[in-house]
């Protein structure tokens, strides 16, 4: 009897033990993904996709970005290390960089190159510039490297950034139609990759084309079909279904892909084979598998937050949700993996739309910015002083100021002035007011935590809510208004509690809560804020 006791007891501690991490974590990032679509469009979802995330696992109703600006490559960095652009130097989607006088690409990088069917430029790219540590590379550290963390999008900063710097291997879509990598993760692609890449499996989306995935009648809580605030897809004749996706191909190339709901599918195809070949989630040493379905995004920014094809483009995401949780029980098993779902941002309304619905705010084009500040400039110092306008971020000429014997400090204050006699223009703050701040400016905190003054401009400028920097369909994102920070967050799986927070949150404290959940170290830039709510067992 003693020794069946011990024997008992030995398994005991034994399976408390293999349940210090789940075999698998899996986080998800819908680019431009509003958490008032799940909302919105919550009556047309299946019960199997995102409802049954929020109806078996944690969902934070009340998450928020906590800086600007609000774009792809800044978001992917602050969910997986835990902090903002002031501490992990990915201060845009591409910026203007002070300290090299350039424009630079968040995660270019020209000493390596390009792995698999793509051009010099798609491939020469890795994780260089990001200056701190994930959650991903604290789990390769923690298991000594033991645990495989593989990452994967569209874009190549959506697989990147979420990598981080220990990835075993990051993979984005090249224009050929070809997943690809660069040599910064190895020399040849794995050949499971290479099989895929040969099957050519965007080709059936393509050939099929895209129609409404449910009756027209269903599709009530967007805007008519053919609308005035949507963009052409691919030089369509009108952005109205269906679409002939083998005609746009044949003008253009698998890129095309992207900009529909396919890209999503596509890549959860990927996922599913990254995870049988690699043995995902098969052993005692927990891997980590990064997501980031990037269509939403692109389909966003051209047809707009109201358009027919972006609702349809989330009731098939849902089901494609669906389909690869039913994949990830079947292989990795149900109580074995720990999934988070998020968005790197949100997205603002079209501005015509609001404008014509009696809200008075209207779209800017950057280059009527741009224009009007090269205007005031010559007319009040004769010379252009502005050396770039990006990104909200003036930065100014310096040679030129000190060839003219003028002051920084003057100029800066008189193109403050003008700046806010401008209609769409709420604050502008100077570096040395964003350096400063106290965190008692609310707006200005937002600035600060986004801000690297050895990469950012002298001035930043934030425009009145409602107003957007974009052309006049379509929309875009950045602010540090609620419509581009407010995403979902929910927390799925492994010793997960059903359960939902109202309280508001911020999206760097994803990483420090999984380093908990999972007990490994908070990267190493993380301000170390948990969100309590799903730390403890289920």
């Amino acid at each position: 009897m003693k020794k069946l006791f011990l024997f008992l007891a030995f398994v005991f501690v034994f399976n408390v033990q293999a349940q210090q991490r789940p075999k698998l974590v899996v986080g998800i990032v819908v680019d431009q993904m509003k958490m008032e679509y799940l909302y919105r469009f919550s009556d047309d979802f299946s019960p199997n996709g995102f409802k049954r995330l929020m109806n078996n696992g944690y969902t934070f109703q009340n998450m928020h970005y906590n800086y600007t600006p609000t774009y792809t490559g800044p978001g992917h960095a602050s969910i997986y290390t835990g902090t903002t652009p002031s501490t992990h130097g990915i201060v845009g989607n591409e910026w203007f960089s002070r300290k090299s006088g350039k424009e630079m690409y968040c995660t270019d990088d020209a000493s390596v190159k390009t792995v698999g069917d793509g051009t010099v430029k798609e491939g020469e790219m890795s994780p260089k510039n990001l200056q701190s540590t994930t959650i991903t590379d604290e789990l390769r550290l923690a298991t000594n490297f033991k645990g495989k963390v593989i990452a994967m999008s569209l874009k190549d900063r959506g697989a990147i950034l979420p990598g981080g710097h220990f990835a075993n291997w990051a993979f984005w879509f090249s224009n050929s139609g070809a997943f690809i990598s660069s040599t910064f993760y190895g020399s040849t692609l794995p050949d499971w990759v290479t099989q895929f890449n040969q099957e050519k499996k965007y080709m059936p989306y393509i050939n099929k084309g895209w129609d409404l995935l449910k009756p027209a009648s269903t599709y009530n809580e967007s805007l008519p079909d053919d609308n005035p605030y949507e963009g052409k897809l691919y030089d369509s004749a009108a952005p109205v279904f269906p679409y002939n996706l083998k005609a746009m191909y044949d003008k253009n190339d698998a890129s095309i892909i992207r900009a529909t709901p396919f890209g999503n599918d596509l890549l959860a195809e990927f996922a599913k084979k990254a995870i049988e070949k690699e043995e995902l989630g098969k052993d005692d040493n927990t891997d980590f598998l990064t997501v980031s379905f990037s269509s939403t995004d692109y389909v966003g920014h051209i047809l707009g937050p109201r358009s027919m094809e972006l609702q349809d483009t989330y009731l098939r995401l849902d089901q494609t949700i669906a389909d690869f949780l039913t994949y990830l029980d079947k292989t990795v098993g149900k109580d074995n993996y720990l999934l988070f779902l998020t968005a790197d941002h949100a997205g603002a309304e079209n501005a015509n739309f609001l404008k014509d619905n009696k809200y008075a705010v209207k779209n800017i084009e950057p280059k009527e910015i741009k224009k009007a500040l090269k205007k005031y400039s010559t007319d009040t110092f004769g010379e252009d002083l502005v050396l770039n306008y990006s990104n909200s971020n003036v930065f100014f000429n310096k040679e030129i100021l000190k060839n003219k014997g003028l002051e920084l400090a003057k100029v800066k204050q008189s193109f403050k002035d003008f700046l806010m006699t401008q209609e769409q223009v709420k604050r502008v703050y100077s570096e040395e007011e964003i350096l400063g701040s106290t965190g008692n400016d609310y707006y200005l905190n937002f600035i600060a935590k986004g801000y690297d003054p050895t990469q950012d401009g002298d001035l930043v400028v934030i425009n009145k809510p409602g107003f957007i920097e974009y052309g006049p369909t379509g929309t875009s994102h950045g602010t540090a208004y609620d419509y581009d920070t407010h995403v979902p967050l929910i927390f799925y799986g492994w010793h997960i509690k059903h359960g939902e927070s109202f309280n508001k949150k911020a999206i760097t404290q994803i990483a420090p809560t999984i380093a908990q959940k999972i007990k490994v170290e908070f990267p190493n830039g993380s301000e170390a804020n948990v969100l309590e709510e799903v730390l403890g067992e289920k």
